[in-house]
């Protein structure tokens, strides 16, 4: 972990009751930022790019509804979610893969196998950064891939430095039945160039 990434610990998270008081204060302002770190793919495919703010609202969501205020399964929540915290060299999102249709679902999760790794940011002027997909556990078989993803962007040095600068960057997919891109929208942009460092 970076020094400069604040650490989620059990002592910074607010007790159950100080969240449930403050979760309705709170919650305007965690939706608009992350629907600023989220980015469309094409019709179906949706990342959403997680920082210490989006993570650190996960974990309190999670205590809530679990009613977890032991120790042990405070710890276990944050180690839980804690890795999708970026740490200054890299962007990390969860994939959301949607077809509403349960039948069209199963159709393209069958189609769309090793999708995740076909995800990539392309910063002008620098080579394309394909998605580090599931570190955690494997989350396809050989009938199907998953609907929900967690993948990483590795940039490099100067790749980081450029986007900082203002460097325009792209999102996109080159998986054979999902060819997509676009332009990561500046107001995203500006809010995903504050994880690197």
């Amino acid at each position: 972990m970076s020094p400069l990434t604040p650490s989620i610990t059990a002592d910074s998270l607010m007790s159950l009751e100080a969240y449930t008081k403050a979760r309705k204060r709170l919650k305007p302002e965690i939706i608009a930022h992350r629907k600023r770190r989220s980015v469309r793919l094409g019709e179906h495919l949706h990342l959403q790019f997680e920082d210490e703010k989006t993570i650190r609202y996960q974990i309190q969501e999670m205590l809530r509804i679990e009613k977890i205020f032991e120790e042990a399964g405070i710890q276990s929540e944050i180690e839980a979610y804690a890795p999708l915290v970026p740490d200054g060299h890299n962007w990390k999102a969860t994939v959301l893969i949607e077809y509403p249709d349960p039948h069209e679902r199963k159709r393209e999760l069958a189609r769309l196998i090793g999708v995740e790794d076909r995800l990539f940011v392309e910063v002008e002027g620098h080579a394309r950064v394909y998605a580090i997909a599931d570190e955690d556990l494997d989350r396809e078989n050989a009938e199907k891939t998953s609907a929900v993803h967690f993948v990483r962007f590795e940039f490099s040095p100067t790749a980081r430095e450029a986007v900082r600068a203002g460097a325009a960057v792209k999102l996109g997919c080159d998986h054979a039945h999902y060819p997509s891109h676009v332009q990561i929208a500046p107001e995203s942009l500006a809010s995903l160039a504050g994880d690197l460092r």
